[in-house]
């Protein structure tokens, strides 16, 4: 991993951006960071968004994008990720009705779907994990039910390292297991307590994480605190120091 290749998440500072999203880009690209992963687009056009990274010399590495916009209207959110030069788009996220192994594999015929025609847009589409992914249902985890129901060359995974760790997986074992699959990662850090950490600062093995996701090929990491307890750009600053440290 390289300075090139880490990013920020905007979830963990979506307080700034609801206030001023353009503001906050700027104090993001202040700290340091050359790339950022969305978590929504602050109602801004995409002509204006990509003048915006370009001038602030930041890329747009990625994109969180919920399920019901995906299905609504597919077309409109590639060409935001076209015009904004991001190359992944990501499902972040899904509701409780999709939390078993029935559903989920019901959802990957979708997903496919959904990655297929990404692809054919020159976009890569992935499945974000939380921590109900690793709850087992025949032997198996959620998430491999999933993956292995899904076409590896239409969804990859980003994996998140912390919620994979919370539900007591073994997080670079996993890596492993999922290697070639798995082009963006999610870096967060837990306190002793079990909650959330700026990177660096909590108990979590994040050089385990990062060698064994670059053995894997993984291409983006991204800092994300989802629920910081010090001013969110501050957490973001912090983070993405111990992380320039940890690189040398």
């Amino acid at each position: 991993m390289t300075q090139q290749n880490l990013g920020l998440q905007l979830f963990t500072v979506r307080d700034e951006t609801a206030r001023d999203f353009r503001q906050t880009l700027r104090s993001v690209a202040e700290i340091g960071y050359q790339g950022v992963e969305f978590a929504g687009y602050g109602s801004i056009p995409s002509k204006e968004m990509a003048a915006l990274l370009s001038n602030l010399n930041l890329r747009a590495q990625s994109t969180h994008v919920g399920l019901h916009a995906l299905e609504a209207d597919l077309d409109a959110e590639l060409n935001y990720c076209l015009d904004i030069g991001c190359s992944y788009l990501v499902l972040p996220y899904l509701g409780g009705e999709w939390r078993s192994a029935e559903n989920l594999l019901k959802l990957a015929t979708r997903l496919n779907e959904i990655g297929r025609e990404s692809q054919q847009r020159g976009i890569t589409f992935a499945y974000h994990n939380h921590d109900f992914e690793f709850q087992q249902a025949n032997g198996s985890y959620l998430l491999d039910l999933l993956l292995d129901a899904t076409d590896p060359a239409y969804v990859k995974l980003e994996l998140d390292t912390y919620w994979a760790a919370y539900a007591g997986a073994d997080t670079i074992a996993y890596l492993r297991k999922r290697a070639g699959r798995v082009p963006l990662i999610h870096l967060k850090d837990m306190t002793a307590q079990r909650t959330f950490a700026e990177v660096g600062d909590g108990t979590l093995d994040i050089s385990g994480f990062i060698k064994a996701a670059k053995e894997g090929g993984a291409e983006y990491f991204f800092v994300e605190n989802d629920q910081p307890t010090i001013p969110p750009l501050e957490s973001a600053r912090r983070s993405y120091e111990h992380l320039v440290k940890l690189l040398g």
